[in-house]
């Protein structure tokens, strides 16, 4: 297939767009700057400039591709705490290139993340009933599982969407998410830390599985499915923070809730929800196997510590 891949450059599209190219697909990636065009065309891809505003560019990519893979997100201004923009942009890309592939039955697969449901492991089943108040106020979690509702109603529309929600921890070599945010609290606080007992978990998957996921969802789930990226169902976080706490020579804590904002800044939230996920149907579904190594043993081999 000729396939376009938005966030081709990024931490998963760097990995899906080899995966892709390695099983014969013909891989065409957005890019804003001359050093991701750079990246592509390394990989082997194609090179389409522009950005998630130029919905244009959306427009005519999709319409002359075989099917199309979203993971571009505008995480920069999302981390400097406009979600709900970034949530709007994302919204309206997956609009324009959903209407590029209405009818044609082609394949629209974009990238979300598993739900958080306190006390549960959230399966594939599960999430599907975002607030939309929430949304609106640009609630992370609400506002990505909205935009991943609207993909999966494309395929009423005679589109072959489906939705692969993302570990929390996409870990690998290159890394810039969570676990290095965690493991640079823990050098600025000089204690290793977890909120309360620590005993909520983190689901996680390496960066190569999910990019094995996504080409299986491109190339053969059925329309309207929810697929989870997830190697490994849920690790405590006090589990990490002692790794993180052993590597590093420092001493593990326990941080109380009403102070986890001053010691984990934007972190504290994450950490202290329950990320835990089943990828079972996925696996049914799709055969997937995740075939890398898990997230202990990952920082165990030190690069997260270099």
């Amino acid at each position: 297939m000729r396939v376009f891949v938005t966030g081709a450059s990024g931490w998963i599209g760097s990995a899906v767009v080899p995966e892709l190219v390695g099983e014969g697909h013909q891989v065409v990636g957005l890019a804003r700057s001359d050093a991701s065009a750079a990246a592509l065309t390394s990989a082997g891809a194609e090179v389409v400039r522009g950005t998630l505003d130029d919905l244009g560019v959306l427009r005519d990519a999709a319409a002359g591709s075989d099917g199309v893979v979203h993971l571009a997100f505008k995480h920069d201004i999302a981390f400097s705490g406009d979600f709900k923009g970034a949530g709007e942009a994302d919204r309206r890309a997956v609009e324009v290139i959903g209407e590029a592939l209405a009818g044609s039955g082609r394949p629209f697969t974009i990238a979300s993340g598993t739900p958080s449901i306190p006390g549960h492991v959230a399966t594939e089943r599960d999430g599907h009933d975002p607030d939309p108040a929430a949304a609106a106020r640009g609630d992370a979690q609400h506002v990505r599982a909205a935009t991943a509702e609207l993909a999966l109603s494309l395929a009423a529309r005679g589109v072959r969407s489906s939705v692969v929600r993302l570990a929390p921890t996409n870990h690998g070599e290159g890394d810039n998410g969570f676990v290095p945010a965690l493991i640079g609290t823990a050098r600025d606080q000089g204690v290793s830390g977890y909120v309360g007992d620590g005993a909520n978990r983190w689901s996680a998957a390496h960066r190569l599985d999910s990019a094995h996921l996504f080409r299986l969802a491109l190339e053969k789930a059925p329309a309207g499915s929810t697929l989870h990226a997830v190697a490994e169902e849920g690790l405590p976080v006090r589990d990490l923070a002692e790794v993180i706490g052993r590597r590093l020579g420092l001493p593990v804590v326990s941080v109380p809730a009403a102070d986890a904002g001053a010691h984990f800044g934007w972190l504290a939230g994450p950490l202290a929800a329950n990320r835990a996920a089943s990828s079972v149907l996925t696996r049914e579904l799709l055969g997937w196997e995740p075939a890398q190594v898990g997230l202990v043993e990952d920082l165990e081999q030190g690069h997260y510590f270099a």
